[in-house]
């Protein structure tokens, strides 16, 4: 939100104020100041001229030579742009030497061979609005030659940030009241006239009671539609908005100035009066953006008795009842709207507002009336015309704040006796708190966020200053818990992994529909066990993941697209699921996903050819977060995959390997081999245990045995090595496949089979082996294996 200091000072004394401490002040008590920029002209370098004779550029179309008189006694010569003057005006005049806004300094130059002695300036041009079509016209009574800022005031604009739950600051008065409570200082009322009210008749009605409760509408007459005056166009402009006419300037001006929406409407356009509805399903609205928008039944909608939309309840006014310089009479709106209604709206349609940031956050229901007096008083004033009949009104106004109980023992407690119950009562009572007795403070109605004892003290304390209240020590040291262990052993993984390489991902929990043909769950997917939201936010936020494949998918496709030559990417998450065939339980799991894909190592001048990443690969990165584990991959349904397997350490199923098919990988951009592992992360943390895995160095040599077997070509690799273990022989420390034969011609090798070859290395902890021991323990493991497995040897 942008905030003028000029029009905050309408509201209070900002005398000795200075901007930094202006900052200070509000970032302290929790109102982050996120910048602030200078407006207006400073220098005794811009100065007001007038232009004395203006000739056609003898060398470009498009620029003039100008005379100008800037009060130096002699003609000055400037080449100017600009068509939007004549002889005699006043414009102001940047002088060599002069520094404007964004750090432009004006010098002499010579322009298409005309020598051009300083600028004519717009007002964008001296930071003092957003107008840049042509020159600043200025008054004639101005004096020629002084310094612009002797007749323009500076300004500063201060860019806050407003948390959701203080809506009561989104407007020039609602910033002053909380400067005020913080400073001391007095805030000065604004004045409202007294306004006469009528309950709604044939001319006002309205049926969405839960959408709209309270709903105002006055009717000025005989206006006259014009430019606004230069007051309500500066304050405007200096918080970044374009004047647009006196009426609709006015609605803006109530808006920023005490934070409630208005809208008026031209009363030609309305027949036969305002009627507050829900919409059709499917109804169409041309809203003032120039797009039509399609409406649900549980959309808002301000419509005349014909029915005809004029506005989308509390976002936006429609494209034909707007106001225009044709317009001659006027119904006024300032209206309560549901919060939570107006953000469906909003948000499902995607058009936003200065209205509908406001009502999403709630607005102060007792503004609306004030906001309407005010708004038609000032039309009354700057456009003519005369208002006909009461303020009608429909509906009640909310009461949506009470009395909340400071407890003076908790307030004690918690400020360690650095404010006094009297400094805590004068506290509450300059934010606009009143005592109900019993230790009640009757909360004002603009306060929507003081529901509890806590938020008195935190207001308290933000008047008090946070500098007041004494620092103590009296937290003790904790037992470390299983929650401290679980995030230990996961930052530990983390940190192995961006050591291996991998960079971490966080996504979104929420994919698209058509993501879930990239899942990778543990156990398979059905139909039942999909949890969809209800009402997303978009296609592409529509499941709860069950797998965090699909957001690595995204992620390295993303990467790719924008040059990666290799992804390689982990993300630790949450996954989702029923509990399974539809049931309502839902299921919960933390998991590790992991993809794999291209290059092994980056380009270089002498670099040989990069085979590129394989599966092999990642089950190497596997076993190397699980040290001390055996791991296998068996195999699996592929499903959507080019081929899969089952995750196994020490014999249990732990999780998922897959390989994307190719083309899925066209699909996504993805034009290399690209592997994914997801695990249970619950099983990953047991099997790494406390993270120590050291073994010590052998003292004594060992041996090793190579065996060459015939055997089945479907026998799988994980059956051979699980037949291995099986026996358990205890000289065996290590062993591995290194060759794989297969002849599909069936002329050296029988099609049906295959020829594997493995290694075996023997050791003892506490002597050396001896030629005949080795032999003895291989030649058991050979029986072993031909009598388990249908093999044999060459």
């Amino acid at each position: 939100m942008l905030v003028s200091k000029n029009w905050l000072a309408d509201h209070l004394d900002l005398t000795g104020l200075s901007n930094p401490e202006f900052d200070d002040i509000l970032t302290f008590a929790g109102v982050e100041v996120e910048g602030l920029s200078e407006q207006g002209v400073s220098t005794d370098s811009v100065v007001v001229a007038q232009i004395v004779q203006t000739e056609q550029h003898p060398n470009a179309d498009r620029l003039s030579v100008t005379q100008v008189d800037a009060g130096e006694g002699e003609l000055r010569q400037i080449v100017c742009g600009a068509k939007n003057y004549k002889v005699g005006d006043k414009v102001p005049c940047a002088l060599p030497g002069a520094e404007l806004p964004g750090g432009f300094t004006i010098g002499e130059t010579v322009m298409r061979k005309v020598e051009s002695r300083g600028m004519l300036c717009s007002a964008v041009e001296l930071g003092l609005g957003t107008d840049h079509s042509g020159l600043m016209i200025l008054p004639p009574e101005w004096e020629t030659g002084k310094p612009l800022h002797h007749f323009v005031e500076n300004d500063t604009i201060f860019e806050i940030e407003i948390t959701p739950n203080r809506p009561d600051l989104l407007s020039h008065h609602g910033m002053a009241r909380e400067v005020a409570a913080l400073t001391g200082r007095e805030l000065k009322a604004v004045e409202i006239p007294s306004v006469e009210l009528a309950p709604a008749g044939e001319a006002l009605s309205v049926e969405g009671q839960e959408t709209c409760p309270f709903y105002t509408a006055v009717s000025i007459r005989t206006v006259t539609v014009c430019e606004s005056p230069d007051w309500l166009k500066t304050r405007l402009e200096a918080i970044g908005l374009r004047p647009i006419n006196n009426v609709v300037d006015i609605t803006n001006f109530v808006l920023h100035e005490l934070g409630q929406p208005l809208h008026a409407f031209d009363a030609s356009r309305v027949d036969g009066g305002i009627r507050v509805r829900y919409a059709a399903e499917g109804e169409k609205f041309p809203a003032l953006d120039e797009e039509t928008y399609e409406l649900t039944a549980t959309d808002c909608v301000i419509s005349d008795q014909s029915g005809a939309a004029l506005a989308l309840g509390g976002v936006m006014g429609g494209e034909l009842s707007g106001v225009t310089e044709s317009t001659t009479d006027v119904i006024l709106e300032s209206a309560w709207f549901d919060p939570p209604s107006i953000r469906r709206t909003a948000r499902r349609l995607n058009l936003h507002s200065d209205s509908s940031y406001r009502f999403e956050r709630g607005v102060d229901p007792q503004g609306v009336l004030k906001a309407s007096t005010l708004a038609a008083k000032l039309i009354v004033e700057l456009a003519g015309g005369s208002i006909e009949g009461p303020t009608l009104c429909a509906g009640e106004i909310p009461s949506l704040t009470g009395t909340v109980t400071l407890d003076p023992a908790r307030l004690q407690q918690l400020v360690g006796g650095a404010v006094s119950m009297e400094e805590a009562n004068q506290a509450l009572e300059r934010l606009g708190l009143t005592p109900a007795g019993n230790d009640q403070w009757q909360v004002p109605s603009h306060r929507l966020d003081l529901q509890r004892h806590i938020d008195l003290v935190e207001e308290v304390v933000r008047v008090a200053g946070l500098d007041a209240i004494p620092a103590r020590n009296l937290a003790s040291a904790a037992i470390p818990s299983a929650v401290d262990a679980r995030y230990d052993l996961e930052l530990d993984l983390k940190k192995q992994l961006a050591a291996l390489g991998f960079y971490e991902a966080q996504t979104i929990k929420l994919i698209a529909e058509n993501q879930l043909r990239d899942a990778l769950p543990l156990r398979p997917l059905h139909d039942g066990d999909i949890i969809r939201v209800s009402l997303p936010l978009s296609e592409d936020h529509s499941v709860m993941r069950p797998s965090l494949a699909p957001s690595l998918l995204s992620t390295a496709s993303r990467n790719v697209r924008q040059g990666a030559k290799a992804v390689r990417f982990f993300e630790i998450g949450r996954c989702f699921r029923n509990a399974g065939g539809g049931k309502a339980t839902d299921l919960e799991m933390d998991a590790l996903g992991i993809l794999l894909g291209g290059t092994t190592r980056p380009d270089f001048w002498n670099s040989t050819h990069d085979t590129g990443s394989d599966a092999f690969a990642l089950k190497g990165v596997i076993e190397t977060i699980l040290p001390g584990t055996q791991v296998q991959l068996t195999p699996a349904q592929p499903g959507n995959f080019l081929q899969a397997a089952q995750v196994v350490a020490n014999g249990r199923t732990i999780g998922s390997f897959a390989q994307l098919s190719p083309s899925r990988g066209r699909e996504l951009d993805l034009d290399y081999p690209v592997y994914l592992a997801e695990l249970d992360l619950s099983r990953v943390c047991v099997l790494r245990g406390d993270g120590s895995h050291v073994v010590e160095l052998p003292q004594f040599p060992g041996s090793s045995r190579d065996a060459a077997m015939e055997a089945p070509a479907d026998l799988a690799n994980a059956e051979i090595e699980k037949a291995i273990r099986k026996l358990n022989e205890p000289l065996l420390v290590s062993f591995g496949c290194f060759d794989v034969f297969r002849d599909p011609t069936g002329e050296k090798l029988n099609a049906a089979r295959k020829s594997v070859a493995y290694s075996f290395h023997y050791r003892a902890t506490d002597q050396t082996l001896k030629s005949e021991e080795v032999d003895a323990a291989h030649q058991k493991m050979l029986q072993h294996l031909e009598k388990t497995l249908p093999i044999s040897y060459r």
